[in-house]
């Protein structure tokens, strides 16, 4: 343990200031390294380690999870539609249940939703979208209808309502450059990036004098914060990443995208108390230049579909223990722009990847996509909300029984996703409540 002193927190503040530009001088750091989120110990069972994928920029949907049996979309998409499984056409969609397909960048995905551990959830979103990136996240990691302003975010509340007896300082990881909205609100949250990159970097230096400062600190919050932050340190170091071996014969890509699937891979395998982590893949902003089987967007769907790929490989039967979900702050208009692109729009999908469920590889309460049923009048409807997926995650398979704790003012619906609870038992379902493509 540091000894402790008084510095004041000007001089703390310049301390952190030099640090930060010695390590930027000095290393080229990795965009996912994390920020972490931390809670104090409670005492009830916990279920499945959770996984949020955030696509942030507003992924393009109607490209991702094809609805090639919808004349409409090839209408309003002359240039952008992915074509029909049955076309001649190089690079067309790959089909999944007759009506809906994969865009061909995301086959490394089909054996997964073949083998029943992945479906995805269309038509899906936020009731009152924003066509604003920043309002739109921020009310979907909140969680909260219609408001991007409340103080705290969906994981963040299940964390604090759930008492699972886990006394681990990373029972939240956020993978990014900033602590993840949905995490805001944890007990104890902490974000301190930069003295884990400097401690996982192998400076010891420079870990040292950052923790020192903050020891020093008069405030009873932030010693404690401190204390907290080094022991996550601690913990994650001891974990050994560089030399974590996949299994499986699991290969993860060199993106970091993947090597965050595969530092969360190494902390479940030594079962150090993980409950929640957050990866964000940004960049699906497409509003021009879009591409189909090739382009940006088609970039980006490659490196979600092999890091995730590599995962579950990685995982295999272990991912009885794990959920994966996969989502964006809103989907892109139905019909293409004068850019060879998509705008922003509402409706998109969610993916859910669970060695648990018993659904079909899509799930859809398809609304068409007709000028007559479009939202605005140009966007594809929301039928499902995207708490309905999120509430049947917390209450099944993470054991939370609080679900109008995390999502207030919202009475979810039963969308009947999984065939088993975290607890055992076989979940209720209204088959009413189910409608598939």
């Amino acid at each position: 343990m540091f000894a402790k002193h008084k510095i004041s927190r000007r001089t703390m503040l310049k301390a952190t200031t030099a640090l930060s530009a010695i390590a930027a001088a000095e290393f080229t750091l990795p965009r996912w390294m994390p920020r972490l989120a931390f809670a104090q110990p409670y005492n009830n069972p916990r279920g499945d380690v959770m996984i949020v994928v955030f696509l942030r920029g507003g992924a393009d949907a109607l490209n991702m999870i094809v609805p090639h049996g919808d004349d409409t979309y090839y209408a309003a998409r002359p240039t952008l539609a992915i074509a029909r499984p049955d076309s001649s056409t190089r690079g067309k969609a790959v089909d999944l249940d007759g009506f809906f397909g994969l865009h061909p960048a995301l086959t490394p995905l089909l054996p997964i939703f073949q083998g029943g551990e992945l479906t995805a959830i269309h038509a899906t979103g936020a009731p009152h979208n924003s066509r604003s990136h920043f309002e739109a996240m921020s009310m979907m990691e909140r969680g909260i209808d219609g408001s991007y302003e409340a103080a705290s975010g969906w994981v963040g509340r299940h964390l604090a309502t759930l008492d699972t007896g886990n006394t681990s300082p990373i029972r939240g990881i956020g993978w990014g450059t900033a602590t993840p909205t949905s995490m805001i609100g944890a007990p104890s949250a902490v974000a301190m990036k930069s003295i884990v990159d400097y401690h996982l970097d192998g400076n010891m230096k420079l870990a040292a004098q950052m923790m020192q400062s903050l020891y020093a600190l008069e405030s009873e919050p932030l010693a404690h914060s401190a204390s907290s932050t080094q022991a996550a340190i601690d913990l994650v170091a001891s974990i050994g990443y560089a030399d974590y071996v996949p299994r499986n014969g699991a290969t993860y890509p060199e993106s970091d995208f993947a090597l965050a699937l595969r530092q969360t891979a190494a902390i479940i395998r030594a079962d150090a108390g993980l409950e929640a982590a957050c990866i964000d893949l940004g960049g699906w902003d497409t509003h021009a230049n879009q591409g189909t089987i090739e382009g940006a967007q088609a970039v980006l769907m490659q490196e979600l579909a092999e890091g995730l790929a590599a995962f579950h490989q990685d995982l295999g039967a272990e991912m009885s223990g794990v959920t994966l979900l996969v989502m964006s702050e809103f989907g892109r208009r139905v019909e293409e722009n004068a850019n060879s692109g998509t705008d922003h729009g509402s409706g998109g999908a969610m993916m859910l990847m669970s060695g648990n469920l018993k659904t079909t590889p899509v799930v859809a309460r398809w609304p068409g996509l007709t000028p007559d049923v479009l939202a605005n009048g140009e966007d594809l409807s929301i039928t499902t909300d995207y708490r309905d997926v999120l509430a049947e995650v917390l209450s099944l398979r993470l054991n939370n029984p609080d679900v109008a704790a995390v999502f207030p003012e919202h009475a979810p619906a039963s969308l009947g996703l999984f065939g088993v609870s975290a607890a055992g038992t076989v979940p209720q379902t209204s088959e009413e409540n189910l409608s598939l493509s």
